[in-house]
Formats: structure tokens, C-alpha cells, sequence
């Protein structure tokens, strides 16, 4: 595989298939910050996310036409509202299927499993009626086009420097909002002992509504990514939701910093191994690898150290 490339090849390919993974490794870890807040941090197993990410899509498309249409002075900085907007929207929709659905199934994992799985066909459908079965592209801005030379052998796309930069800001943000603030600690008060969270006066049904809601609004940016990698159809959500929990399980449901980590370790080594081998083949010898490390460690690469 490797026999017909020489040393200094081999580096530049290995770099440049890193720096193609980083729009992935970006969709990668906002798809996931998301979930692991559900999954990790709630218990609901969420097979709709993917449907969320891709509203955040539709919004981002929708705002670029608008733009274009109607404002087309102002074009180069539509991203920066559609991204606000795709947040809004998701969010605000997550916050409407916890009230009607998830509140009714904390607990009853199984049934949170069958019940959003019957939510994601319901939005597909509805996107399919109301935006079509088509796919959809969404014209960037001039300014995310291109991309910056380091080397005479390398090159780095403008759009993936961007999306890493927005990963970083919002995976900061989460951070702080989790570990720091006071509404992060009473998510991580009712996470780790319902009951007496209530005892104290914690509104822990607000608090579960905010936090689905803050999970699928970031999956909702994480569609406007998606943007920038391919083109959005109804069921493009579902490809990517089992590599998403993939991320999660792997590393280490509650963990931010392990869904990072297992975030970028996935997405890289699938970018450099579709260079060598199919993509088909790439996604194989990722989940064997991740499967057998899990075989050595469930926990997943970090966990959450608890009294007991």
C-alpha cells in the first residue's frame, strides 16, 4: 500500500489527507458535542439527531437563497446568520420534542430508541414534502473559497480553516456553559442525583428541556458544516448518525474531551485510508480498530470518575 510512494510522498499525503479529514473531524464534533449532551449527559438515546443537523442544513440553504435574492450586497457574511438561525431553529424544535415526547421516556432507554427513530422517518418525510427529494447545494461565500498554499506540495482549504475555527469557539463555549456556569451545574446536579436536585429546587423538567434543546441546536450548526462537505437531502442525516454515536461510545459518554479525541482519531484515520484503500474499506478497518479497542476498554477512551 505504501511501496509506491517514497518518504517525502508519503508526508505530504498524510498531511494533506489530515487536513481533508478537518471538515469532517468539524461535523464530527459538533454532531457528537451534541448527542453526548442527550446521550451522555441525559440518557436518551436520539435517533432523530441526524434529521436536526440536517434542518440546520436546510436553514443555512434557505438563508443563502434569501440572501442572494434579496440581499445580495450583503452575501459574503449570510454564513455567520444562517449558522445563528440554524441554532435557533433546531433548538427550538428540540426543545418542542422534549415536551411532547422525550419528557414521557427518561428512563426507558429502549423506548427513546423507538420513538425517535420514528421522529427522524417522520422529518425526513416532511422534508421530503417540503423541500423535495432533490439534494440541495448551498453557494459559499467568494471568501471560503480557495485555499491557502503552505508548501509547494500542500495546501490548506480556506472553508476547513474556518469550520476548525468555529469548532474550536463553540466546543469553548460548551465547556464553559457545562463546567462553569449555573445552569451547568445543575444539569450536572440532576444528571448525577435527580431526585435531591429537585429536593433542592432545581427545575430539573426546564432543565432537561434546555439541555435536549442546546444538543440539537448545536447539531443544527453542526448542518451548517455539513454544507460545505455535500449536498443536503432528506436522508443525509442518516448517514451520519451511527459514525456519531460511534464518536460518543468511543469516547466516553459524558466526556467532551473524549468525544474530541475519539472525534479526531476517527475522522483522520478514515481521511488517510480512503487516500490508500475504497471508502468502503476505510469505514471497515476504522470500526474494526475502534471495536477492538473497545473490547480492551467499554469505558471508552476517557470516563467520568464517579463515588460510589
Amino acid at each position: 500500500m505504501f511501496g509506491d510512494y517514497s518518504i517525502g510522498d508519503l508526508g505530504s499525503i498524510f498531511v494533506m489527507q489530515g487536513f481533508a479529514g478537518l471538515i469532517l473531524f468539524s461535523v464530527y464534533v459538533l454532531m457528537a458535542l451534541g448527542l453526548a449532551i442527550i446521550f451522555g449527559q441525559m440518557g436518551v438515546i436520539n435517533m432523530a439527531h441526524g434529521e436536526f443537523m440536517i434542518l440546520g442544513a436546510y436553514v443555512t440553504w434557505m438563508t443563502s437563497n434569501a440572501f442572494q435574492h434579496y440581499l445580495p450586497s450583503l452575501f459574503s457574511g449570510y454564513f455567520f446568520l444562517a449558522m445563528l438561525l440554524a441554532f435557533l431553529v433546531s433548538g427550538a424544535l428540540g426543545m418542542l420534542v422534549e415536551w411532547v415526547l422525550i419528557r414521557h421516556l427518561y428512563k426507558r432507554p429502549l423506548d427513546t430508541l423507538l420513538a425517535t427513530w420514528g421522529l427522524s422517518l417522520i422529518l425526513q418525510q416532511t422534508y421530503r414534502s417540503v423541500f423535495g427529494a432533490r439534494e440541495v447545494g448551498v453557494e459559499l461565500p467568494q471568501w471560503m473559497l480557495g485555499s491557502l498554499k503552505v508548501t509547494d506540495s500542500i495546501e490548506v482549504p480556506i472553508n476547513g480553516v474556518f469550520v476548525m475555527g468555529l469548532t474550536v469557539l463553540i466546543t469553548v463555549v460548551v465547556s464553559y456553559v457545562l463546567y462553569k456556569s449555573r445552569w451547568g451545574r445543575q444539569v450536572r446536579a440532576v444528571v448525577q442525583n435527580r431526585i435531591m436536585a429537585g429536593a433542592v429546587g432545581i427545575n430539573t423538567e426546564k432543565v432537561d428541556r434546555y439541555t435536549f434543546g442546546l444538543g440539537c441546536g448545536i447539531a443544527g450548526v453542526a448542518g451548517s458544516a455539513f454544507t460545505m462537505i455535500g449536498s443536503t437531502g432528506p436522508t443525509s442525516g442518516q448517514l451520519y448518525i451511527v459514525d456519531t454515536f460511534l464518536v460518543v461510545v468511543f469516547g466516553g459518554a459524558a466526556s467532551l474531551l473524549g468525544t474530541i479525541a475519539s472525534a479526531f482519531s476517527i475522522s483522520q484515520t478514515q481521511s488517510t485510508l480512503e487516500f490508500f484503500t475504497s471508502g468502503s474499506m476505510a469505514k471497515v478497518l476504522t470500526l474494526l480498530a475502534v471495536v477492538g479497542i473497545l473490547m480492551l476498554r467499554p469505558q471508552g477512551l476517557f470516563a467520568l470518575k464517579v463515588r460510589k
